[in-house]
């Protein structure tokens, strides 16, 4: 067995940096962490682990709105300021006393003593760093953020969370890390995805289980580019009550290929297998065998189906979500942490045109009143309320995220817009040991600058880790075979804990 010589300098867990290297080559042999460090559970516990708040959640929902939404018109408003900052959206009061929010989501201010809101964030990358949100990577730039294979990227926290996991996987029939409506920055124009929800080091057999929509979209908008005004159908203004969702594979089969003829396709691809295997035992071989069998495993499962089917929840709840892409998709989301999925991705995507989402250069207060807050407010609201009704929010964590804020002068675009900001910007959570009823950080008077509490989307990432039950000194082995942490430099926000 691999063993890489040096000190036996004690980590806090009582396992030796030297084990821990050691652990992380075992993924050269098709072991993972998860393995080892299951092997290692009669150790000391750590100083993580003993706290009351370690493992709180027993799974995750995440909200991610793609382009990111303007502070000042969500949690951040500054009423008092210059209306060249704060724009025409007046605020209201929410269930949270001093925590007013904007007029566009009155769902969401029914609930927001369940939650805690973040002023506070702040990096210095205003690009689409969806990755440099949601993984570990330390750095983000125009080119890493339009190549998921660039080989600087580090792994989707949905990803990590998969391969921490991977031995309770293997016994689960409904898997973690799915991510819904669709292939993250599939359905935008331009022949690039977009970086982010990627497994990179960890091996594409940790990549996310995508989701695939079907349904009848029955909402339009007119939006504005530059100069030009397009109108296209918009799933996140409205959907039909006919929608589906379908995972992996089973979403591309043809309605004729039944369960039996793709067994066969199965067996004649094994008699291949076998002869290759003969030759082939290679790392890559290894993660495509099991991703290949985990797809197989999800077409055939009944109970990934079911939990994805939101037509078998009564109309007036999946209202309540509301009847569009993201509400119906936040409603699978809790069927599947219901069904035993630890965690679940939700993301408001750019859909048709490229540049849209919450990217709101142009025509700003339009897109946000028409297009963007009634969705996410409905969908927002909706999860939350039916996750405490169902006395499932103390276990369910739910983080609204994004890549960055919006400026705080509105800018002199067609419409009006906001640019790019990541200087102070907002994010939201619920539930698995997150505190009901917080505000954590402050903005100046124009949602500018952090004054109070400044916090990075890296702290949000060891949060997350951390309610679920996640060491932050757990090792990952990189490409050039060298052990990393989960996230470099990055710590707990005790203030956001219950």
């Amino acid at each position: 067995m691999l063993r890489v010589l040096g000190s036996t300098k004690r980590m806090c867990d009582g396992v030796s940096r030297r084990d821990m290297i050691w652990a992380g080559g075992l993924g050269l042999f098709g072991l993972g962490v998860g393995d080892y460090l299951s092997a290692r559970a009669s150790q000391p516990e750590s100083n993580a682990r003993r706290d009351k708040h370690f493992g709180r959640a027993k799974s995750c929902i995440l909200m991610f709105l793609y382009g990111s939404p303007s502070q000042l018109e969500t949690v951040d408003m500054k009423p008092d300021a210059p209306v060249e900052i704060r724009g025409e959206f007046k605020h209201i009061q929410s269930s949270l006393p001093g925590l007013d929010v904007c007029e566009l989501m009155p769902q969401s201010a029914r609930i927001m003593d369940k939650v805690t809101v973040v002023r506070s964030l702040t990096h210095p990358h205003p690009i689409h760093g969806v990755a440099f949100a949601t993984t570990g990577t330390p750095t983000i730039d125009v080119a890493m953020e339009l190549a998921p294979h660039d080989q600087r990227h580090w792994p989707y926290i949905g990803s990590v969370v998969s391969y921490l996991n991977q031995a309770a996987n293997a016994k689960k029939a409904v898997p973690d890390n799915i991510a819904l409506p669709w292939q993250f920055s599939s359905r935008r124009t331009g022949e690039v995805y977009r970086a982010g929800p990627y497994a990179a080091w960890l091996g594409g057999a940790y990549n996310p289980h995508y989701a695939s929509f079907d349904g009848s979209i029955t909402g339009k908008m007119t939006k504005v580019l530059r100069e030009d005004t397009i109108e296209f159908d918009e799933p996140y203004v409205g959907i039909g009550p006919d929608c589906k969702f379908t995972l992996g594979a089973a979403s591309k089969l043809a309605t004729d290929l039944t369960i039996d003829r793709l067994n066969e396709r199965r067996s004649l691809m094994e008699q291949f297998d076998a002869a290759r295997k003969t030759f082939d035992g290679s790392v890559a071989a290894t993660q495509m065998d099991r991703q290949r069998a985990t797809a197989y495993n999800l077409i055939g499962s009944e109970k990934v189906r079911s939990a994805l089917d939101v037509q078998r929840e009564p109309l007036a709840l999946r209202e309540k979500y509301g009847m569009t892409v993201f509400g119906q998709a936040s409603l699978a989301a809790r069927r599947l942490v219901e069904a035993g999925s630890k965690f679940v991705t939700v993301f408001w995507d750019e859909f048709g045109l490229a540049g849209s989402g919450w990217d709101t250069h142009w025509d700003h207060f339009a897109r946000m009143k028409k297009e963007l807050m009634p969705g996410f407010d409905k969908g927002f609201a909706g999860l939350v309320d039916d996750l405490d009704q169902r006395g499932m929010l103390d276990e369910t964590l739910v983080v609204v995220l994004s890549e960055h804020g919006r400026t705080p002068k509105i800018n002199g675009a067609k419409g009006g817009g906001r640019d790019h900001w990541s200087q102070a910007y907002s994010a939201m959570f619920a539930g698995g040991g997150v505190a009901r009823g917080k505000v954590v950080g402050k903005t100046d008077k124009i949602a500018g600058s952090v004054v109070d509490r400044p916090v990075s989307p890296k702290d949000i990432l060891a949060t997350i880790y951390h309610l679920l039950g996640i060491d932050l000194e757990t090792h990952l082995t990189d490409r050039t075979g060298r052990p990393q942490i989960l996230v470099p430099g990055a710590s707990v926000v005790p203030e956001m804990l219950a």
